[in-house]
């Protein structure tokens, strides 16, 4: 397996373009796995939120919601597994 095979392996990270170094994971950074929807598989970089805030998850801007381009994704932490953050829905 080369160095290539192994950043697809890691995950890719939410807002970065694929090719991109940020588009893999950071050390030092905290990450979200996004469970479901559109955005199924993706890591979101959670580092600058405060743990307080997190709880309230995100709308994440995507062109692949049910709205298009114009559409965002509503994902929130699942209360047993704070790192994983589910699909709730699409949002205009």
């Amino acid at each position: 397996m080369d160095s290539d095979d192994e950043r697809l392996l890691r995950g890719r990270v939410y807002g970065h373009d694929p090719t991109a170094p940020e588009a893999a994971p950071l050390p030092g950074h905290h990450y979200a796995e996004l469970v479901g929807g559109p955005l199924d598989g993706l890591l979101l970089d959670i580092t600058t939120v405060p743990p307080e805030a997190r709880p309230e998850g995100a709308a994440l801007p995507t062109a692949l919601s049910t709205h298009g381009p114009e559409g965002r994704s509503l994902y929130q932490p699942r209360p047993a597994a704070p790192s994983r953050w589910d699909w709730q829905g699409d949002l205009r």
